[in-house]
C-alpha cells in the first residue's frame, strides 16, 4: 500500500531486454534500508525491488505491465518513487494501491494563479469512479479532482497543480499530449463492484 506522497524522484540509468525488462532506477533512497522483494510505486505502479546498490534498485516489468502503462519505461525518464506505507506511517494523501486502472491523456495545462490546471481525459470505463472532489492518481501522486465533464471519448478531469507539488513530482514537466498512469479510488473501486452485483441480482 501507498498513499501518493511521493518521496523522491528517480531516473531510468538502464534498460535491459529480457524475458522482462529490467529497470535501473538511481533513486536519493539510503539502499542499506530497503530490502530485495520491497516495494517500491514508480510512477504510480507498485513493482518489486529485485537488485540493489547503494543508490539505485532495479525492477522486472513484465509484458502485461507494459501493455497496461503508459510508454515511459525509457533510459533518462524520471520517475514519480514512494516506498510502500509502514503500519504507523502518516496517511498524508489516500490509499493507494499501485495498480493502474487506465492511461490518460493530458488535454491542457494552463496557468491558474501560481498554480497550473490540468485538464486529462480519461478511459471511458473510469467515468463511474471519478467525482468532484473525490481522489485520483495520477503517475503515483495522489490528487483531488476539481472538476469532470462527461464526454464520449471519456470523462475530462481537472486538476490544479500548486507549485510545490509541481517541483517534488513529475508532474511539473507534463505538457498537453503527455500519457499518464491513472489509479482510482480503491473506496470507489469496491463500492462500483458492490453495485455491479446488486444491479445482477436483480436482472
Amino acid at each position: 500500500m501507498f498513499t501518493g506522497i511521493i518521496t523522491d524522484i528517480g531516473k531510468i540509468t538502464a534498460v535491459e531486454a529480457r524475458g522482462d525488462t529490467r529497470l535501473r532506477i538511481a533513486c536519493g533512497y539510503d539502499m542499506g534500508g530497503v530490502d530485495l522483494g520491497a516495494s517500491i510505486a514508480c510512477a504510480g505502479v507498485c513493482l518489486t525491488v529485485v537488485e540493489k546498490g547503494s543508490d539505485w534498485f532495479a525492477v522486472d516489468l513484465s509484458a502485461e505491465s507494459v501493455s497496461r502503462t503508459a510508454p515511459v519505461w525509457n533510459e533518462g525518464q524520471a520517475l514519480n518513487l514512494e516506498r510502500a506505507l509502514k503500519v504507523g506511517d502518516e496517511l498524508g494523501g489516500h490509499i493507494v494501491t499501485g495498480h493502474v486502472d487506465g492511461v490518460g491523456t493530458i488535454l491542457s495545462k494552463v496557468p491558474e494563479g501560481d498554480s497550473h490546471r490540468y485538464e486529462i481525459l480519461l478511459p471511458v470505463a473510469i467515468a463511474p469512479y471519478v467525482a468532484g472532489k473525490g481522489s485520483v492518481t495520477i503517475d503515483g501522486v495522489s490528487l483531488t479532482i476539481n472538476s469532470v465533464e462527461d464526454r464520449a471519448d471519456g470523462p475530462v478531469i481537472g486538476l490544479n497543480i500548486i507549485p510545490h507539488t509541481g517541483s517534488v513530482t513529475t508532474l511539473g514537466l507534463l505538457e498537453a499530449g503527455h500519457k499518464v498512469h491513472v489509479e482510482i479510488d480503491v473506496l470507489a473501486r469496491y463500492l462500483g463492484r458492490m453495485e455491479a452485483l446488486r444491479s445482477l441480482a436483480k436482472a
